[in-house]
């Protein structure tokens, strides 16, 4: 999957306090992975994630090989947004 930097982030930044804890629970990987995965480069601890930035408009365009992070957190933000209503 493809999606620009600036759209990874903003997706990040709209999480819910607690989210990176709660995906890293549920999906059984380090926090840091989590972070890792919108952009962070804390390599010291967490895995490096396999994604792929090409320059361009919008921060570049990342390739996604797996987007179950991804898909997690945009779970996540429409149940906040659910819940908010």
């Amino acid at each position: 999957m493809n999606i620009t930097f600036e759209e990874l982030r903003r997706i990040k930044h709209s999480l819910p306090t607690g989210s990176i804890h709660r995906i890293a629970e549920e999906l059984k990987i380090d926090e840091q992975t989590v972070r890792n995965y919108f952009g962070a480069h804390n390599y010291e601890e967490g895995q490096i994630v396999e994604w792929h930035l090409e320059p361009g408009p919008g921060g570049g365009i990342v390739h996604l090989e797996d987007t179950t992070i991804l898909n997690r957190a945009i779970q996540i933000i429409e149940e906040h947004k659910i819940s908010m209503q």
